[in-house]
């Protein structure tokens, strides 16, 4: 698993280094979405978590969701189009899941991508401690705690 900065990024997980987003492959052409440890790093501890609903389809670039802490609020921006088939209750009514799980409970939305072939885009995790270290880098980011 590569650890940038201390930051743990599995690598079974696809990357969008942008907007700091893991995708899990479920086998099923649907993707579970979640915050990077980074992401949770650079934002502290989360207070709130509204995710849309279920059913909605999201243009790439655009919010699956709006996380919230006690120093920034902001949209999770999906990196394709893609329908929401699931979100994540118990993010919603306990957002530090978010902080605890990053990679486990703490996962926001599962997605099904309107063109599978967009999912190609995404850094594998074998690959992602350079673009990562980079973006850390770029965003003054020293590291998670």
């Amino acid at each position: 698993m590569p650890v940038v900065r201390g930051c743990d990024l599995p690598d079974d997980l696809l990357y969008d280094v942008d907007n700091n987003l893991w995708y899990r492959d479920e086998g099923d052409g649907t993707y579970t979405v979640g915050m990077t440890m980074i992401a949770t790093g650079m934002a502290g501890q989360l207070v709130a978590f509204t995710a849309k609903k279920a059913g909605k389809t999201i243009k790439a670039g655009k919010s699956c969701a709006t996380v919230e802490s006690g120093k920034w609020v902001g949209p999770a921006k999906v990196a394709f189009e893609a329908e929401i088939v699931a979100v994540n209750d118990n993010l919603t009514a306990t957002p530090g899941l978010a902080n605890s799980d990053t990679y486990g409970d703490g996962w926001m939305v599962k997605v099904k991508p309107v063109d599978p072939a967009a999912i190609n885009d995404l850094t594998k995790g074998a690959d992602v401690a350079g673009p990562y270290e980079a973006k850390m880098e770029a965003d003054s980011f020293a590291g998670c705690a």
